[in-house]
């Protein structure tokens, strides 16, 4: 992909009379500025706040747990002692593996629902792109063009576009 770009910038740099344009676009600002991506954003955080409130109930849990060992734990013999300290670590490390789970199960969710609109908003980079009589249109958190001469940001005509060819309902 590089040696394409280069192999681009030599053309351009060796033909003065080609007016090479390039254009950019910030896919992170689209995803949240289109509103079908704010919608989404919405509709993930109200799950994710869920599932943070019960992970915040639980944890509560386990800090009563060890307090009230800690209190006990004077008055308990040894052998009472470290079996609560094993319960203790047990509901600690379920509890740790329900936080990564549950981290997951969100990032999954997450790629799953923005496939589709990452997709829809390629088209309409494409199409903003060719409508603008761009040569090359790059991402600009990717970094894969080093050199760009006249470089038109497109991020704000696609977010314009796609909202109007996909409307939220």
């Amino acid at each position: 992909m590089k040696k394409i770009i280069m192999a681009l910038l030599c053309l351009v740099l060796a033909a003065p009379s080609f007016a090479f344009v390039a254009g950019k676009v910030d896919m992170q600002k689209i995803l949240i500025t289109v509103k079908e991506g704010k919608k989404i954003r919405s509709t993930l955080k109200i799950d994710f706040d869920k599932k943070q409130a019960m992970i915040i109930k639980e944890e509560g849990s386990f800090k009563k747990a060890t307090t009230a060992f800690e209190k006990q734990s004077l008055v308990m013999n040894a052998k009472a002692k470290a079996k609560k300290q094993r319960e203790l670590q047990e509901m600690y490390m379920k509890l740790q593996q329900k936080k990564m789970g549950i981290q997951r199960e969100m990032q999954a969710k997450e790629q799953k629902v923005l496939r589709p609109l990452i997709n829809k908003i390629a088209t309409i980079i494409r199409s903003v792109s060719k409508k603008e009589k761009i040569d090359l249109t790059y991402e600009v958190s990717s970094g894969s063009v080093v050199y760009a001469g006249n470089e038109i940001d497109l991020t704000n005509k696609v977010v314009k576009a796609y909202n109007k060819k996909y409307p939220v309902k």
